[in-house]
C-alpha cells in the first residue's frame, strides 16, 4: 500500500464514520471522522501508519474531550428569551368579561383568551388588570 493508498483509506474511514453520525445522531462518530480525516492529510504528507494512528486518536480524543464539555454545557442551558406561552407567564392582561373560577375572557397581548383565577372563590370584574400565572392549553390562569 503506497501514500496515496493510505490517504484514501483512511477518507473511506472518514465517511464510513459519518455515516452513524446520521444515523445515530451521536456527535462522537462526527469526531472520530474528523481525525480520520486529519489522519488522511498526514498519509498525504507521506508520514508512516503509526504516524497516521496516533494523529487519528489525538485528534479524536482531543475533540472528544473539548467539545463534549462544551457541548453538555449548552444544551442544558435554557434558552434567554422567553418565547410562545412562557413569555405570557407573568405579563398583566386585562378583563374583558368577568373570570371566576369556571371561566372567563381577558386580553392578554392584544389577543383575547379564555381564563380561569386560581382560586377558586375569587373572581375579576371587567375592567380590571390581572396577572397571568399560567397557560393550560388556550386558558389562561390568572390572580
Amino acid at each position: 500500500m503506497n501514500d496515496i493508498d493510505a490517504w484514501v483509506w483512511w477518507l473511506v474511514g472518514a465517511v464510513a464514520l459519518g455515516i452513524p453520525l446520521v444515523v445515530t445522531a451521536m456527535p462522537e462518530f462526527g469526531m472520530f471522522a474528523v481525525g480520520a480525516v486529519a489522519a488522511a492529510g498526514v498519509a498525504g504528507l507521506g508520514f508512516d501508519v503509526v504516524v497516521q494512528v496516533l494523529t487519528f486518536v489525538v485528534v479524536s480524543v482531543a475533540l472528544i474531550a473539548v467539545v463534549r464539555p462544551i457541548a453538555a454545557r449548552h444544551s442544558a442551558q435554557r434558552p434567554q428569551l422567553a418565547t410562545g406561552v412562557d413569555a405570557l407567564k407573568g405579563r398583566q392582561a386585562v378583563v374583558l368579561e368577568r373570570v371566576d373560577g369556571k371561566g372567563g375572557r381577558i386580553k392578554l397581548a392584544g389577543e383575547i383568551w379564555s381564563a380561569r383565577a386560581l382560586d377558586a372563590g375569587r373572581s375579576y370584574e371587567a375592567g380590571e388588570e390581572v396577572d397571568v400565572v399560567d397557560i393550560e392549553g388556550a386558558t389562561a390562569i390568572v390572580l
